[in-house]
């Protein structure tokens, strides 16, 4: 592959969790280096990658309600973590491989 290639993002599978103002937990799904987050809340999302024990917090990055955002989290990531900034709603973490959503 040249410098600066994209390739479309292929996903491999998704999981969610119930996001509140508590930090919620989940193992990913599927395979691939790259993570497509989908914050389905009416309200801040704010995500941390992980091994195993993985907590976001408020000082984590933030993705704005109705937003995607493609994150390469590597190989060795196996749980993802949202918390939101106020109220409830649902953040989606679609694994998978690719540069471009």
């Amino acid at each position: 592959m040249s410098s600066g290639a994209s390739l479309p993002f292929r996903p491999a599978g998704t999981a969610s969790v119930a996001g509140s103002t508590s930090a919620a937990s989940v193992a990913l799904v599927g395979g691939g280096s790259s993570v497509l987050v989908y914050n389905a809340a009416g309200s801040v999302a704010f995500v941390r990658f992980g091994m195993t024990g993985v907590t976001a917090g408020v000082r984590d990055t933030p993705v704005p309600p109705g937003a995607r955002m493609l994150v390469d989290a590597g190989q060795l990531v196996t749980t993802a973590s949202a918390v939101l900034g106020s109220g409830t709603g649902s953040v989606f973490f679609t694994r998978g491989d690719g540069s471009v959503y």
